[in-house]
């Protein structure tokens, strides 16, 4: 029997996130109010009581996340000896804290860098994306790779749900293909760019910067990266998928089926929300999964 712990990324966000573990643990109010500390702004006061416009913002969605995902990792869990770990896109910063590849310190440096990166990149050429309902993976890279605009698989979230980065052309064109070709939705996301592709490259560039600098530790157990699926404690390839995962797929389906096949047989989720659980409960129906999030 094994445990695998799995972190969200953005859009799990909610104002009140955290408070009620940092209320409850001495531990957690010190980390957070050093968390206040390194990034320069009371962000548990945004966490707390701001407003979901201020929470939206890249620079504050992303540490937020972060933080509530490793506080629950470090102070939540009693006994917390993971079998294995995982993080959707932002997630996977958390999943490098919980596994003790990355310090807490590090890590929000590094997540910190990664959002204000993200956001100088968005600004720089208007992009989006959006989420298709209802078809095969292998339809959705087919129909994306056949627009000319620069369209692009980004989340291979679960059996039938994928996210499409791209132009606001290639993906308007990339809605009207995929409905086309049998789609039950086409969604568009409310984020500022096209992550996961092309489009973030100048973030990629200087985020790599970043990880180069950034102290890694060997692992207590594998992490599961977004960019190959595949189980690693090896550091000098767990700094390079970091570099490449901004501008590459995140493979979510692909590493939870590779988890289970390597014997997890509970997942647990950490972090605000309950819609990697979601996702899980459809990748592999049969495994127990559950969340934590206070």
């Amino acid at each position: 029997m094994k445990t695998a712990y799995v972190f969200p990324g953005q859009g799990a966000q909610y104002v009140g996130m955290a408070k009620e573990i940092y209320d409850r643990k001495e531990e957690v109010r010190q980390l957070f109010e050093q968390a206040n500390e390194i990034l320069g702004f009371r962000i548990t006061d945004i966490m707390f009581s701001g407003t979901e416009e201020e929470l939206k913002q890249t620079k504050v969605t992303q540490p937020s996340i972060f933080l509530h995902s490793t506080a629950l990792a470090l102070y939540g869990v009693e006994d917390f000896h993971p079998d294995m770990v995982a993080g959707h896109s932002l997630g996977e910063f958390s999943a490098l804290v919980a596994n003790r590849c990355l310090s807490f310190e590090e890590g929000l440096r590094l997540v910190a860098q990664r959002a204000t990166a993200m956001q100088k990149a968005c600004e720089m050429q208007e992009s989006t994306m959006a989420v298709v309902l209802g078809l095969p993976d292998e339809k959705v890279t087919e129909i994306c790779m056949e627009i000319t605009e620069k369209v692009l698989p980004a989340n291979f979230n679960c059996p039938g749900q994928v996210a499409i980065s791209g132009s606001r052309q290639g993906i308007e064109e990339a809605a009207v293909r995929m409905k086309e070709a049998g789609a039950k939705r086409v969604l568009p996301l409310k984020v500022s760019g096209a992550f996961h592709s092309r489009f973030m490259e100048p973030a990629r560039a200087e985020l790599a910067e970043a990880v180069d600098r950034a102290t890694l530790q060997v692992p207590i157990c594998p992490i599961y990266q977004n960019y190959t699926a595949r189980p690693t404690t090896d550091t000098g390839e767990i700094r390079k998928n970091l570099k490449a995962q901004l501008t590459a797929p995140v493979l979510w389906t692909q590493s939870v089926q590779a988890m289970v096949a390597d014997g997890a047989d509970h997942f647990v989720e950490l972090g605000p929300g309950s819609v990697l659980q979601g996702l899980i409960s459809k990748i592999a129906p049969d495994v127990k999964s559950s969340s934590i999030f206070k």
